[in-house]
């Protein structure tokens, strides 16, 4: 494979983050001279043919972007319906974010009791949390809260319009304790006999 298809490809996999030269001479196992003379032709390849992105470099850092021509296009498709239903797991952290704002990323996580990265960078780039502030505490762990977006989304004036939460009492609770054990009792002394 070429180098300027490699060059490529690791380009858009490294996203909005990109790459320094010396990044992708060490990849490419070439000097930072010749990375420099590849990025001129990748440059000159996208200008000259009709394509929608080309190559940019921001404070020592090549990034593959959409070229400005295409906006009215990628902003139809920000607002169309159909890219921005949201997984059943942005859903659960959207409500968490929600009902118990300001909230770490830790708590989300607890409560959900799986991982929540890809939700939140998700919800964060649809715009409907935000970073609210930091955690006092070890590290100072990043808060999250809802946006004006996610109130517009929902079609809400305020957080005070969410409907109320079911209420869950204590003695419900233990019931639901005694019965998940009273299973798992018997299912202990089905194996047993």
């Amino acid at each position: 494979m070429n180098e300027l298809a490699i060059m490529e490809a690791l380009l858009f996999a490294a996203g909005e983050e990109g790459l320094t030269y010396k990044q992708m001479a060490d990849v490419l196992d070439i000097q930072e001279e010749r990375v420099y003379e590849l990025v001129q032709q990748l440059k000159r390849m996208y200008e000259t043919t009709e394509r929608g992105i080309t190559v940019v470099e921001m404070a020592g850092t090549l990034q593959l972007v959409t070229k400005k021509q295409c906006a009215p296009y990628l902003q139809k498709l920000v607002e169309s319906p159909t890219t921005s239903s949201l997984s059943q797991a942005a859903l659960e952290t959207l409500a968490i974010i929600a009902y118990r704002q300001p909230i770490t990323r830790a708590e989300i996580e607890q409560i959900r009791g799986v991982k929540s990265d890809k939700p939140l960078q998700t919800l964060l780039g649809k715009a409907l949390i935000k970073e609210v502030g930091r955690a006092e505490g070890t590290g100072r762990p990043i808060l999250y809260g809802t946006t004006k977006e996610f109130l517009d989304y929902f079609g809400l004036k305020t957080l005070d319009e969410l409907p109320p939460l079911p209420q869950w009492d204590e003695q419900e609770e233990e019931r639901e304790a005694d019965l998940f054990f009273e299973r798992l009792n018997e299912q202990l002394q089905e194996t047993n006999e």
